[in-house]
């Protein structure tokens, strides 16, 4: 259905006020397609978009905005799992509690995370050392062009860090419309990162990392309901050791992460930190003061004033550790998705 509104403020947890020439709410695959084809005949861009929590709107968007609400989770199992197969417009961390309440382990690591199921395969979303492609069996996409829908199974989604096959193949014509999910009933508890660390392996609940997760995220990040903000707005670096170790040398205390390939993730909100850029700002935009990875929008900030705040942290982080920070958020311009790096460079 469409909206009379074309304001999109409503719909991106930044909340920037840019609009749109219309915004339709999708129910169905059907009305997915309607608006897709619709788009094509008026010659508009088009943009699908789940909450809107991971992207900024640089200016007004001169297309058609399709909100994804395809709902629905139905439930299989056998001996050794449950099978998942959830509508791509379900919030995920409705998802995360329903699983748990079912006695489904297996999401709990992963409480919080803002947005729907259909975009966690795009990011390959992941927290306290749990990511998506550990418990995604498939994504199931609807080609719009041919209106037919195409099953890709996990090991065709190229996962990687904050990255998949859908930023890039499936990116343009298609639309995620549903995301299914394996969780294995031999339930491995996480307990790698902060608090989960103090728990007892051994009578851990799924139901404590959950709670331990939640009370993590609400300590440090701000809720998008009263402040405008997209989570995590930088990936984490992954360098080679040696640099690393460049670093440690003169940063003992600098958090760091070894890669099965050897190389080395480290956590851009310390690097940010460690650049006293907590509460620092530009025009409306601000650098959250309980974690540095979060930019906020403090008051009326535009896109503009986002993306030079961003400048300047990527900027005076690259100058003291000769590490180059790339948004994990998408740059959302007039007609289409622009290069995040390219614009804040």
């Amino acid at each position: 259905m469409s909206r009379e509104t074309h304001s999109l403020k409503s719909f991106n947890t930044f909340g920037i006020d840019a609009s749109a020439q219309q915004i339709t709410i999708a129910e169905t695959v059907a009305e997915l397609s309607d608006a897709w084809e619709a788009s094509q005949k008026a010659q508009l861009p088009f943009l699908l978009l789940g909450e809107g929590s991971n992207v900024l709107f640089l200016e007004n968007y001169a297309g058609v905005v399709v909100v994804n609400r395809l709902k629905g989770i139905k439930v299989t199992e056998d001996d050794e799992a449950w099978y998942l197969h959830v509508g791509a417009g379900e919030n995920w961390h409705e998802l995360v509690e329903y699983s748990l309440k079912n006695g489904f382990s297996g999401l709990e690591n992963l409480a919080l995370i803002p947005g729907c199921v259909g975009s966690a395969p795009i990011q390959n979303i992941g927290a306290y050392g749990v990511e998506l492609n550990q418990v995604c069996d498939y994504v199931d996409v609807l080609n719009l062009r041919s209106g037919e829908i195409e099953h890709i199974g996990a090991a065709e989604c190229q996962f990687g860090y904050r990255d998949s096959v859908f930023k890039h193949h499936y990116r343009d014509g298609y639309a995620i419309v549903a995301v299914g999910l394996r969780l294995n009933k031999v339930w491995q508890p996480v307990m790698t990162y902060g608090e989960l660390t103090k728990l007892d392996p051994a009578k851990v609940t799924p139901q404590e990392i959950f709670d331990g997760v939640c009370q993590m995220r609400r300590s440090k990040l701000p809720d998008p309901q009263v402040t405008g903000n997209a989570g995590s707005f930088f990936k984490n670096p992954v360098v080679d050791a040696e640099q690393a170790a460049t670093i440690a040398s003169e940063f003992p205390t600098m958090p760091q992460y070894l890669q099965a390939n050897g190389q080395v993730k480290l956590a851009a909100g310390w690097l940010i930190d460690q650049c006293a850029l907590k509460g620092h700002s530009n025009g409306g935009a601000a650098v959250h003061r309980q974690q540095a990875l979060v930019i906020i929008n403090q008051q009326n900030a535009t896109g503009r004033d986002i993306v030079l705040l961003a400048h300047e942290i990527r900027q005076r982080v690259g100058e003291k550790f000769n590490v180059w920070l790339e948004p994990e958020v998408r740059f959302m311009g007039a007609t289409g998705e622009k290069d995040a790096v390219e614009v804040i460079a």
